[in-house]
């Protein structure tokens, strides 16, 4: 008791760390004080019980002793310092660097008891592995994250359930990736958590899978509510990042010129912040804007130097991915044999596990290559490959399109049942345009 500081350095140290946290005084006593305690204790007029501090260092992340001494302060303020620098690291595009420095803090976090530290490393790694497409690692890195958080509120345990909810985005599994996002949106509405940073990367964070799966509708409106949400955010590389995605619902829409003015701002803004990856997607991004509107030569040039700077960075999911849109694009301008190749070398990074919406995409292009140089049966082979990768990931827009291509080509070939049934296939995904099978659209944040 006599090494510990008096009342009033203590009471301004737990008020400094709550608000750092952005936490209220109810939500830091719950649910064994009262914000009452809570007040008095952070003007100096109670002194604290070692319960009351191991509840409050708990609940604020820090290790008993930093609360009563601060003994430990220059230790954590030096281990978020490098934390930032980490996260800067890899905002250049130096992931492998990165993932290193995550590494090494995660350890100290741990052994220095640090809760949120220890969640930033794990956030910071789990950045990283989906950055390199190594997905299942990432979704056990925000699961822990998570688990470190399991006390903090929702808004604070956010960024952990975006991440996971990518992994499971990427690998092709939409639909859960979907309800991830959803459920913790309704959540947050529902129990009036409307913190704007939140709220808007899980919105931004969702108009990918939306796409993917054919729900327009509910893309359209999620861009509505990011575009509303994003003038009260603070964090301009969220704010970039949602430019970037509602571009796609611009592009589904036909609102070209909007997308291209949005992509725009995005790169204006991750140039500014240094973060290239975010800066290659918007490349990336207005590469697929251009080949939408026909600009086949301006498209080539954007997706080349997004797959460039990826390929740089070595992340090898995103390469793969811009890969697919430029062979696209090479197809268009009538360079098959060089989109042919561009294709098949990319597959490999592809699964139905992991990209699996970019294999289909791979496979469905092929077999139309393959069509065109009348190998009907590689066609056919590579139609069923895509069919059932897009099955499996749920993606009802590119389904129906893919069993459009494949009835034709059966139909050519002269199995008209084969044929309709591949029809009746597609058009049973064009049923219910805009929707996902989860339930009703999240309600709708007050803005």
């Amino acid at each position: 008791m006599g090494d510990r500081d008096d009342p009033g350095t203590i009471g301004r140290r737990v008020q400094r760390l709550r608000v750092e946290r952005g936490l209220t005084q109810r939500q830091l006593a719950e649910p064994v004080y009262t914000p009452a305690y809570i007040s008095t204790l952070e003007s100096g007029r109670v002194r604290p019980s070692d319960d009351a501090l191991r509840h409050l260092a708990g609940r604020l992340g820090v290790a008993f002793d930093e609360l009563a001494t601060g003994g430990s302060a220059r230790r954590v303020t030096e281990l978020r310092l490098r934390l930032t620098e980490a996260q800067r690291v890899f905002a250049v595009g130096e992931t492998e660097a990165a993932a290193e420095q995550y590494a090494e803090l995660l350890v100290e976090a741990e052994t220095q008891g640090l809760a949120g530290e220890q969640a930033a490393a794990l956030l910071g790694l789990g950045e990283c592995a989906l950055e390199t497409g190594e997905l299942g690692a990432g979704r056990q890195y925000f699961e822990r994250a998570e688990a470190c958080l399991a006390e903090a509120p929702l808004p604070a345990r956010v960024p952990a359930l975006r991440g996971r909810a990518v992994a499971h985005y990427l690998a092709g599994e939409l639909r859960y990736a979907v309800y991830l996002l959803e459920s913790t949106l309704d959540e947050l509405n529902r129990g009036g958590l409307h913190d704007p940073d939140a709220l808007l990367l899980l919105y931004a964070s969702a108009i990918g899978p939306y796409m993917d799966m054919g729900a327009h509708a509910r893309a359209a409106q999620a861009a509505e509510f990011a575009l509303a949400l994003a003038p009260q955010s603070g964090d301009p590389a969220l704010v970039a990042r949602m430019h970037r995605s509602v571009a796609r619902t611009l592009v589904a829409e036909g609102r070209l010129a909007e997308a291209d003015a949005s992509l725009a701002k995005a790169a204006e803004l991750y140039r500014g912040l240094q973060i290239r990856t975010e800066l290659a997607n918007c490349h990336w991004m207005r590469g697929y804007v251009y080949a939408q509107d026909g600009q086949l030569e301006r498209a080539e040039g954007e997706l080349r130097e997004a797959l460039g700077m990826l390929s740089a960075k070595r992340a090898a999911l995103y390469s793969s991915q811009v890969a697919v849109e430029l062979a696209d694009v090479l197809h268009r301008r009538g360079r098959s044999d060089e989109a042919a190749a561009l294709l098949r070398g990319v597959l490999d990074d592809l699964s139905s596990e992991r990209g699996a919406v970019h294999s289909a995409a791979a496979h469905r292009l092929l077999g139309i290559i393959a069509e065109d140089a009348h190998r009907t049966e590689d066609a056919e082979e590579h139609y069923v490959r895509a069919l059932s990768l897009l099955e499996r990931a749920g993606a009802a827009g590119d389904l129906a399109d893919l069993c459009r291509l494949l009835g034709d080509l059966l139909r050519r070939t002269g199995r008209v049942e084969a044929a309709l049934d591949a029809y009746r296939t597609g058009l049973g995904h064009r049923t219910a345009p805009g929707t996902t099978t989860l339930g009703p659209a999240p309600a709708q944040p007050p803005l």
